[in-house]
């Protein structure tokens, strides 16, 4: 009994132990974490001003393939660091800057949209044969327009070979109702191909290229009706275009669509159920029977300039030029000029004046007389004029008393005979006559 109640007596002490140890690592890492949630303050501020750098990601497109890559905001999210400050983190606006790594811009063949800080962004091309077994490495910077923190990654784009690049029969659609992002969705694109391929009938169909109308010179739509931009989306095919595709060639449909018509596609009607394509604007392409046109382009030189024998500059010894003869020709002669036809005209109005007592001898005696007498009886009738008071014509009576503002009563009955009376005496008697003041001239008085 001794030794079990000492086995069971160990067994006790060695768990109380074990359990003490185990309490106190546990302590210990409650302090540890403690200490960084009571540090994570300290340091937020350096996480807010240097941005999060993580692992590349590595993506193997095809040559002469659409190639699309969404940038979702989600992913992003848990790259920010919690804010401080209260609000609703999963509707946080975040912008995407891409480009090359070294350069400020993306290869010409990678295109990116973003349509609103609260939607995912899209990196989108077709790359070309040249690509092939070049690494193209994409900087993405997210930008947190709330916090404004920033988190950058690394997109590695490897460019594959294809044995059947590119295909030879190449079709392009122009779609109206659909703008680029709606039309890089996975889903929408696969419906497209979808009807393409129902129609075309190819073994191989591939989608090349997808082109937003803005890009080919097309107008901004009106914000009513939901109109959208247009999309023009190029496939290729290893067969040659159904019967369907090539209605649009005939003659009587290229006649409707250069009258602004609407062609008649037996089917459109496949199409019409999601994409409304312009028939007219359709590019049926056989790579087969292109001609290709060979550019010429001169051979670069050396880029050293050819021998001109060694630079003699001018001398510093140099004739000055005398300018006084430019001068006189320049402003002396019209001066002079100027002063003889001032002259000449001074002269003419001056000096060949013909005078008041000339006049009066070439004037006959009779005629001097007559003349004077007239100025004398006109100057007698404007001295009289201005010593009598007058008073205003008829004519301008006014029809209402500028005083009292009553009617002014008529000037005579009808009745009354004021043809035998003179003009002046029938103003003289008026009633309520307004008289002209006028001044009196000092000097003398005629009778």
């Amino acid at each position: 009994m001794s030794a079990a109640a000492a086995a069971v007596w160990l067994g006790t002490v060695y768990f109380v132990h074990a359990c003490g140890a185990a309490l106190h690592e546990r302590n210990v890492h409650m302090e540890r974490s403690m200490g960084l949630k009571q540090r994570t303050p300290l340091y937020r501020d350096v996480v807010t001003i240097l941005s999060r750098s993580h692992a590349d990601r590595n993506v193997y497109p095809s040559a002469g393939v659409l190639f699309v890559h969404v940038l979702e905001r989600e992913y992003f999210k848990g790259e920010f660091p919690p804010y401080p400050k209260s609000g609703d983190a999963s509707n946080d606006p975040i912008t995407f800057n891409t480009n090359l790594m070294g350069y400020p811009d993306r290869p010409g063949w990678l295109r990116y949209i973003q349509r609103t800080p609260h939607s995912d962004g899209v990196l989108y091309g077709s790359p070309m044969a040249e690509h092939v077994g070049k690494p193209t490495v994409i900087e993405i910077t997210a930008y947190n327009r709330r916090t404004f923190e920033t988190a950058r990654h690394n997109l590695v784009i490897n460019i594959m070979a294809t044995e059947e690049f590119p295909l030879p029969f190449q079709a392009e659609f122009y779609i109206k109702n659909m703008n680029v992002e709606e039309m890089l969705a996975s889903e929408v694109l696969g419906d497209f191909l979808g009807a393409v391929k129902n129609v075309w009938q190819p073994e191989r169909l591939n989608a090349i290229n997808i082109t937003s109308a803005l890009d080919r010179g097309g107008r901004v739509p009106l914000p009513i009706n939901d109109l959208k931009e247009g999309v023009y989306v190029m496939v290729g095919a290893d067969v040659p275009f159904s019967s369907c595709l090539r209605e649009v060639e005939s003659p009587h449909n290229q006649l409707r669509c250069s009258q602004e018509m609407e062609p008649v596609i037996s089917c459109d009607k496949k199409f019409r159920a999601q994409f409304h394509i312009d028939w007219c604007k359709i590019s049926l392409v056989d790579i087969n029977k292109v001609v290709p046109v060979y550019v010429t382009r001169p051979e670069p030189g050396t880029g050293i300039l050819p021998e001109f024998g060694e630079y003699d500059p001018p001398s510093e010894s140099m004739k000055t030029r005398d300018y006084f003869s430019d001068f006189l020709v320049t402003l002396a002669v019209p001066s002079a000029v100027a002063l003889v036809l001032f002259f000449v005209l001074g002269y003419t109005m001056c000096c060949r004046r013909e005078g008041v007592e000339k006049r009066n001898m070439h004037t006959p005696d009779i005629q001097l007389v007559h003349h004077s007498s007239i100025q004398k009886s006109s100057k007698e009738l404007r001295s009289m004029s201005k010593n009598r008071e007058i008073s205003w014509p008829l004519s301008t009576l006014p029809v209402f008393n500028p005083v009292s503002g009553e009617v002014v009563p008529p000037i005579h009955p009808d009745s009354y005979e004021t043809t035998s009376m003179p003009l002046m005496q029938t103003q003289t008697n008026l009633q309520n006559q307004i008289t002209i003041p006028q001044q009196r001239p000092s000097g003398k008085w005629y009778s």
